[in-house]
């Protein structure tokens, strides 16, 4: 690894600045990507701020079905919430099933909305649960935020405060993991509102990342049945190809995840 600066920051204020007055410094909050690029030597920050000790950022808030999860809470701590459980499952299971314990025990939840990395689970959930990022500087709606592969709309400096969404009717998310790094090599997150509106994203297979299928959220609003995704097509000319899996098989992936989510749901 190369030398950097490691400083922990008190506040958001504080970590803002302490960023600031760095030349390319990064933010720093569970580290599963960023230590590993780091390892690799595929990046270089001269100096990192540390956002795991910042009280702000931390904790589970739930009032009736709006939720609100702090950037720096832990993957164990969304999957082992009782007051979210009680809720959401749907998100307590996405998080049980990432990664490992070690994983689950450092890796945050603001830290892997903010990585973006198409293989993510939580930009599925937040997406299809119509979820809002929240800023130091302003909110900004799931749709609008993930812009790519690795990339979002956060702005030079900007760190996550939170994410917050309202609760669905019904939700559940399934994965086909890659056996080595339980990535999502196809995830699939199904939500419906009580008003009957259906949003479904994937994550592991987009080309350019998490997106909704359309198709899916068509045919599932007219009937929330495994059956009722049989005659939906899902385009391979939009998906990844790799050593993993072809776009050919990702594209079947898709249709068999959400098979299995809306029948989980």
């Amino acid at each position: 690894m190369y030398a950097t600066n490691y400083h922990r920051a008190s506040s958001v204020q504080d970590a803002v600045k302490l960023k600031s007055g760095s030349d390319e410094g990064k933010y720093l909050s569970g580290g599963m990507t960023l230590i590993a690029t780091m390892k690799q030597r595929l990046a270089s920050p001269s100096d990192l701020v540390d956002l795991r000790h910042i009280p702000d950022l931390k904790g589970i808030s739930v009032n009736g079905r709006s939720v609100r999860i702090g950037a720096a809470t832990t993957h164990y701590d969304v999957a082992t919430s009782a007051e979210l459980k009680a809720v959401c499952p749907a998100i307590c299971d996405l998080a049980h099933h990432i990664g490992d314990p070690h994983v689950r025990h450092m890796g945050t939840i603001g830290g892997s909305v903010a990585n973006n990395d198409p293989a993510a689970d939580y930009p599925a959930a937040l997406l299809a649960l119509d979820a809002v990022v929240v800023t130091n500087a302003r909110e900004i709606k799931a749709g609008d935020f993930f812009t790519g592969l690795f990339d979002t709309a956060l702005e030079e400096g900007e760190i996550i405060v939170a994410v917050t969404f309202d609760a669905p009717e019904k939700a559940a998310y399934a994965k086909f993991r890659n056996p080595a790094s339980r990535y999502a090599m196809t995830g699939v997150f199904v939500a419906k509102q009580d008003n009957g509106d259906v949003r479904t994203a994937v994550t592991g297979a987009g080309a350019d990342g998490v997106f909704r299928h359309e198709g899916m959220e068509a045919a599932l609003a007219g009937n929330w049945s495994p059956d009722a995704l049989a005659g939906v097509t899902v385009d391979p000319s939009d998906l990844l190809s790799d050593i993993h899996a072809s776009s050919e098989y990702r594209a079947n992936l898709v249709k068999v995840m959400a098979k299995r989510a809306v029948a989980a749901a």
